[in-house]
């Protein structure tokens, strides 16, 4: 007999559609799930069992204007407000914050019928490529606990992968959905500038930051999608929306056509060595793509070394954006305090000077790929590392920042571009560790790119590869 969890979050909607299962059972089922293996994995910050087990119960029944994913449960991010429940960003600075009032995508996942179960793991303000923090410890990842699942949606990620959730929601502001979806073997897609907004509260004037969804099919996470993207009036940032009557779930079952895809593997930071086992999974996506009938060519790193520089300076900046008193300050974590002082004396030009340099870089990178439909990289330029690794009580922070700049050097480039990204799980090492690879759409291009990547899911599926507490 099969699982709930071992359903995609569309059968189990689909499920409830035909009343073959309750969402209260779904809820259940979950809680059950994350009471066992959240302990062991630091997936969930808070879970809100009561709250989600009391929503699915006035849902039973109620077949009204159902979406794909009604009645379906989900996790949100813990940098994301949650009205009444505890929104801690990973900090003991704000362990007993409670917002008033939902951010704009927590309020339309619950119009589209999801129920979210909690509150998923990230590191303080959701500022490294690992996901730990002082509130609950790291997330671990579930194909090796002696791992790191990957940040900041480290928890979300560990979440999907280990069936505590069938599909979560993420954010992205220098690779912090595509690291763990490549740390934990699942498809996550950094969506485009503007096309998530993150009001009412929600603040970045770089642009850098997304959000998006983490699932296990190209398809869950298009259904996800198309409930999140609806925008917020006042928004900053405008993705153009989808012709009137259609959907990115329905862009996911369509063929995308004989298309033109570019490719690197070295990227433009000198001094980074990437891993063979990320070189030998971006080869093995080239053949698959090649094998679909795409013309996959070799192109350089459409970005020059000075581009990260201006990243670090406006991430120095936005490390100061939660106000913490000084009393409070002491408490941080040492990565967290190393990039707030960082960012401290920036002065107002040289903030403008790094934005203005990305802007710059962004458009060259563009203007550089526009004759390609899709650019193919490796995800990261090394495997899931041990949770040791980031460890800050042992290493000095600018060892630490070394290493997630070698470990992350892929990534954070296209938060600067706004482009749309997708982590596909198309590779496994010998000893069974997820290593994926990214395809890059053009800008505003999610449609088309969900397209591409469920026809290589449907070429080279990954769903059944599950982890060893699955």
């Amino acid at each position: 007999m099969t699982e709930l969890h071992e359903l995609s979050a569309i059968e189990q909607a689909a499920a409830v559609r035909a009343g073959e299962v309750a969402p209260v059972e779904l809820v259940r089922h979950y809680l059950a799930r994350i009471e066992r293996l959240n302990e062991r994995y630091g997936a969930f910050v808070t879970v809100t069992g009561e709250q989600a087990i009391a929503q699915a119960e006035a849902m039973t029944g109620r077949s009204e204007h159902p979406t794909p994913l009604s009645g379906v449960p989900t996790a949100i991010k813990d940098l994301t407000p949650t009205a009444g429940v505890r929104t801690t960003y990973g900090s003991r600075a704000f362990a007993d914050h409670v917002p008033d009032r939902d951010a704009h995508v927590v309020t339309l996942l619950r119009r589209g019928g999801m129920i979210s179960l909690g509150k998923t793991n990230t590191p303080e303000f959701g500022l490294c490529c690992y996901t730990d923090n002082d509130l609950v410890g790291p997330a671990r990842n579930p194909w090796d606990r002696a791992r790191a699942a990957g940040g900041s949606s480290g928890g979300a990620a560990a979440a999907v992968a280990l069936g505590l959730a069938p599909v979560a929601h993420g954010s992205d502001g220098g690779g912090s959905i595509r690291i763990p979806a490549s740390s934990c073997g699942l498809f996550g897609l950094k969506t485009s500038r503007g096309r998530i907004s993150s009001g009412p509260d929600g603040t970045d004037v770089s642009g850098l930051s997304v959000q998006g969804p983490l699932a296990r099919t190209v398809r869950d996470a298009a259904a996800m999608l198309d409930l999140m993207a609806v925008p917020m009036p006042g928004d900053p940032h405008w993705a153009p929306p989808l012709p009137d009557g259609e959907t990115f779930l329905g862009h996911a079952g369509r063929e995308p056509g004989r298309l033109r895809i570019g490719r690197y593997a070295k990227p433009a930071a000198s001094g980074v060595d990437v891993d063979p086992a990320c070189v030998e999974a971006w080869e093995h996506a080239s053949r698959v793509l090649e094998g679909l009938g795409h013309e996959v060519e070799d192109i350089p790193a459409p970005f020059d070394p000075e581009v990260f520089a201006f990243f670090v300076t406006v991430w120095g900046v936005q490390s100061l954006a939660h106000g913490v008193d000084a009393d409070a300050e002491e408490s941080l974590r040492p990565v967290t305090r190393a990039w707030r002082e960082y960012g401290r004396p920036i002065d107002g030009p040289a903030f403008a000077a790094a934005v203005g340099g990305m802007q710059r870089a962004a458009r060259a990178s563009i203007e550089a790929t526009a004759r390609y439909d899709a650019v193919l990289t490796p995800t990261l330029a090394a495997l899931p590392q041990p949770v040791e690794f980031f460890d800050e009580k042992d290493t000095e922070p600018l060892d630490n920042l070394r290493r997630q700049r070698a470990f992350t050097v892929f990534t954070g480039v296209y938060n600067m571009t706004g482009q749309p990204v997708a982590n596909l799980p198309l590779h496994r090492t010998g000893d069974g560790l997820p290593v994926g690879v990214s395809l890059v759409g053009r800008p505003a291009g999610e449609a088309a790119l969900l397209a591409l990547c469920a026809q290589v899911e449907a070429a080279a599926p990954w769903h059944h590869h599950r982890p060893p507490e699955w």
